[in-house]
């Protein structure tokens, strides 16, 4: 049923608008169109799920297409939301609150296979390439392949083994927005204060 529909995106976009009503770009996403409660909401998700891609911000919010890009478009030029570029997709952020290796940390850990890889590396820091594979049911080959992605934009270390790059820093982002995440980040933001601390100046 179309009313069906039109309630569930209604209440969504309530939902999300209400959150981003709050935040300090909510003025921002205001013009004199009085259009704003589906930009308010782009801005309450993305608070909420940084480094989410359009098709998932389209999905999740349930808007069209071309609504969607219309109120992304609106909200760059106002200077509440940026994106760039990750491979095929293209992420979006609340402006202004990510430096660049965050933004990649975040596009990475939107990603089932690297997040999974990080996320075990965190728990346990000497966990093989071998034994990664067999815990995300993946090949030792794709394992490789995402290790040299995530090595190439500074977020590993490939020498003896694989290293987190700035563990603490992925951690609080693990820890942050677990929600946002798999399942995986879930379970280690709850067992985070029993996680061993990293030397930095190792």
């Amino acid at each position: 049923m179309s009313d069906g529909v039109d309630e569930s995106k209604r209440a969504t976009l309530k939902r999300f608008a209400a959150v981003g009503a709050a935040t300090s770009l909510a003025r921002l996403s205001r013009d004199d169109s009085g259009d704003s409660d589906a930009r308010d909401a782009i801005v309450g998700y993305l608070s909420t799920t940084p480094g989410a891609h359009f098709s998932k911000l389209r999905d999740d919010l349930k808007l069209g297409t071309g609504e969607a890009q219309h109120h992304l478009k609106r909200l760059e030029r106002a200077e509440a939301v940026e994106s760039q570029k990750d491979g095929d997709y293209r992420r979006y952020y609340p402006a202004g609150q990510f430096s660049a290796v965050e933004k990649r940390a975040l596009g990475y850990l939107r990603r089932d296979t690297p997040r999974g890889m990080l996320v075990a590396l965190l728990r346990d820091p000497s966990v093989t390439g071998s034994a990664l594979a067999e815990q995300l049911g993946v090949s030792q080959p794709t394992v490789s392949k995402y290790a040299a992605e995530l090595e190439s934009v500074g977020l590993l270390s490939r020498g003896d083994g694989y290293r987190i790059e700035q563990p603490e820093k992925l951690l609080m982002l693990v820890v942050r927005y677990a929600d946002s995440f798999g399942e995986d980040a879930r379970s280690l933001a709850a067992d985070a204060d029993q996680l061993v601390s990293y030397d930095a100046t190792a």
